[in-house]
């Protein structure tokens, strides 16, 4: 099914933004398959397990989102003790999915605030300096894909990237 674009260059290619496969390995392919035994493994020469590099993309990516959307947002996360979870595995079988589902539900929720937002270069009311809508957008892409690196990195040192 093709995906609707927008009639505007700057959103439609935002949007492509967040799913972005062309210079890199995507979310959706980066987490799909990745065995059950090895998501709370750290490989030598990793600070962390894939567990704890997808359950900070969410936490990150869900911050900025409210970020954006809630009127009466506030900086409550402490740098890196909120954003990263201590145990290198996932607390449940099911958390995996969950985390995986919740990143791509705020994914499609951060594609809809662009589509929606009235002007991409205004000031969030809730940021401070000049923290647009663009550059939180923008931050969200950059950060996504470092740590998409990290987990394709860790899964080719585990052997269980395709």
């Amino acid at each position: 099914m093709a995906k609707k674009m927008s009639a505007d260059p700057l959103r439609a290619h935002l949007v492509r933004l967040l799913d972005w496969e062309e210079a890199h390995a995507g979310f959706d392919k980066a987490v799909l398959g990745v065995p059950v035994e090895l998501r709370g493994v750290q490989a030598a020469g990793f600070e962390h397990s894939s567990w704890q590099l997808l359950e900070h993309l969410r936490l990150a990516q869900k911050d900025l989102l409210d970020f954006c959307v809630n009127a009466r947002y506030e900086h409550a996360l402490t740098f890196p003790d909120d954003y990263w979870p201590r145990n290198p595995e996932p607390p449940s079988a099911e958390a995996w999915d969950v985390s995986v589902a919740d990143f791509i539900a705020d994914r499609e929720k951060l594609k809809q605030l662009i589509s929606d937002a009235g002007d991409l270069f205004a000031i969030v009311p809730t940021g401070k300096g000049q923290q647009t809508y663009l550059r939180a957008v923008l931050l969200v892409a950059d950060h996504n894909a470092y740590h998409l690196g990290q987990l394709v990195a860790l899964r080719r040192a585990l052997g269980c990237w395709p």
